[in-house]
């Protein structure tokens, strides 16, 4: 038979399995929800200096260029003439090239397939090490952007999808921008947003405080 000056030992040994298993179950969710604030911290940062580039480069920006810009042949051209526009402001890095291997995929882990709007051919390194994509676009009337552009917060590093470490931005003429998914409503964005989306347009809800 068990002596009784037993028990409390007993009792405190379960209750402290007890909260260690509780620990250990909650510490995955803790660090994945600690990591994605700090995504969406930085991504609040990217697209705020992100904002007030372009309200510089459309102010100092040449006629010369804009012309060079309407003129250009082929989307490739047109992209090469902004990356050249953005490259001393964001500190764009042509020689330091991204492996071939970096290939962004939705938040769901869905490949994009080459033939989608979001869908990039070149990646460039810029400050801290961060990862940008430029993309020229059909436009097909006067307010649709003229470009858009993806930032991945954390460069090369996973997990390199849209709506955790990848979010992008609208560029209309004139410099200004919106974040993917402006023109969303709510319940779409929260769709979107989640696992199974392709959080996309993370890059706006989590701007107006969306949860995650």
């Amino acid at each position: 038979m068990m002596n009784k000056k037993y028990y409390p030992r007993l009792e405190h040994s379960i209750v402290f399995l007890i909260f260690l298993s509780a620990v250990l179950l909650l510490m995955p969710f803790s660090f994945e929800n600690t990591r994605q604030a700090g995504f969406i911290s930085k991504w609040n940062e990217v697209y705020n200096k992100v904002e007030y580039l372009f309200s510089v480069i459309n102010a100092h920006v040449t006629d010369d260029k804009l012309l060079s810009m309407k003129k250009a042949e082929s989307a490739n051209e047109r992209e090469q003439i902004l990356l050249m526009i953005v490259k001393p402001y964001l500190r764009v890095n042509e020689t330091n090239t991204v492996t071939r291997r970096y290939r962004p995929r939705f938040k769901n882990g869905a490949r994009i397939p080459k033939d989608n709007k979001y869908y990039f051919d070149e990646f460039y390194y810029a400050a801290n090490k961060r990862i940008i994509g430029i993309k020229n676009i059909h436009t097909q009337t006067p307010n649709d952007p003229l470009f858009i552009m993806m930032f991945d917060i954390n460069g090369i590093l996973p997990p390199n999808r849209w709506g955790y470490d990848i979010y992008g931005v609208n560029i209309y003429d004139g410099g200004k921008i919106q974040p993917f998914g402006y023109d969303k409503s709510l319940e779409y964005l929260k769709d979107d947003c989640d696992k199974k989306g392709t959080g996309i347009g993370c890059s706006y809800y989590y701007k107006i405080g969306g949860g995650f």
